[in-house]
This record gives structure tokens, sequence and C-alpha cells, in this order.
């Protein structure tokens, strides 16, 4: 079953059984335990005939080669462009010379221009390892070890393909649920450690 879902019938606190993220390790109910992987990508359509069937092969020896199911997640987001033109903008106020000056006005002026009625979006690619543990007090060590073992098989199985993966943190793990269920105020309202922080020390509005 996939760890994001939604459903219409269910309260936000039933469809997001997280208990807590402890060591980058996502852990759930039941004494099931996730790791994320984020990956880079290939554009199979640019590659030639040839390259392409080298990438077909070397993918189906890659799931040939998995030692554990996998879930494979596709996140689309649309870029705050806005946001990314302000940043660049309040550059030119600390900029001295006047050349410099202009030519970040005129890439902002560029940028508006490029955008102006379009979506523009980002594409983030990851992996979702499975680890259930069959006793009831769970081995944190263990759970690590067995997990840190199959994520090394896998992303050596993804550079033969020419891709790169890496763990992603407990903060990034956060802010990836945070982003599904709540699109909108993640363009304005990112998890921070700060946030986080605040939140287990009670010190928060």
């Amino acid at each position: 079953m996939s760890i994001f879902s939604k459903s219409k019938k269910s309260s936000s606190r039933g469809q997001i059984q997280i208990k807590e993220v402890v060591d980058n390790i996502l852990v759930l109910p039941n004494n099931e335990y996730r790791q994320i992987l984020e990956t880079s990508s290939v554009n199979f359509e640019l590659k030639s005939e040839e390259e392409q069937d080298v990438i077909i092969d070397s993918f189906q020896n890659f799931l040939n080669s998995l030692p554990c199911e996998i879930q494979i997640l596709v996140r689309v987001r649309e870029v705050d462009i806005d946001r990314y033109v302000e940043d660049i903008g309040r550059t030119k106020d600390k900029e001295t010379i006047p050349a410099y000056k202009k030519q970040i006005e005129g890439y902002c002026s560029f940028v508006k221009k490029l955008v102006s009625g379009n979506k523009i979006l980002s594409r983030r690619f990851y992996i979702v390892i499975p680890y259930k543990h069959t006793e009831r007090h769970q081995d944190m060590k263990l759970i690590k070890e067995h997990l840190n073992l199959e994520k090394d098989i896998i992303i050596k199985g993804l550079e033969r393909m020419q891709m790169k993966a890496r763990s992603i943190t407990g903060l990034e793990i956060l802010n990836l649920f945070y982003g599904f269920y709540n699109p909108e105020s993640l363009k304005t309202q990112a998890i921070t450690r700060e946030t986080v922080e605040a939140i287990l020390k009670n010190n928060y509005v």
C-alpha cells in the first residue's frame, strides 16, 4: 500500500499514519519502516536508439536485482517564480556596480516575460524502501542496518543507469508529506528545522 494516498472518507489524522521519524527513517504503525531516496532522472527521449536499448537492459537488470519491493514516487510541483524573482531582485540593492544592477534588472524582466501566462513545473523522483520488523521490541540499530543494506544495493543499481541517489533527511521527509497534503501552503510556509524545534518545545502560536 502506498504511503502517499488520500481518502475522502477518513480524517487527516487517519490518513497520515506516521508515528515518528528517527535517524532519517520513517516509522509507521505495525512495526513498519521506510527509508526514502531522492534520485536523479534520465531524459530517455534525447538518447540515441543504441543508448535507449542499453538503458532498457540496465533497467531490467535493476528490477531483477532488487532486494525488496519498492515504491517509485514522482512529485510534480509548480515552481514559485515570483519568490525567485524577488530574491534575485534583492541582490540588486546590495550591488554597487551600475552595470551589474542593470544586468540583474534585465534578468528579472526576462524571467517574468518567459513565464508570463505559463506554469513552471518541477519534478522530483523518489524511491521508498520498506521494511517490516517481525518482533514487538524494535531494535533500531538492526532496522537501520537492514535498510542501509537494501539502500546500497538499490543505489548501485541506479548508478549503473548513470543515475544518482541519496537518502533524504528527516526534515525533508516531513516536508515531502507536508507538501503532499498542503501544496499551496508549502510555497510560503515550508517546514524548517526551527519550526520543528518550536513545535517539539510547544513554543508556537
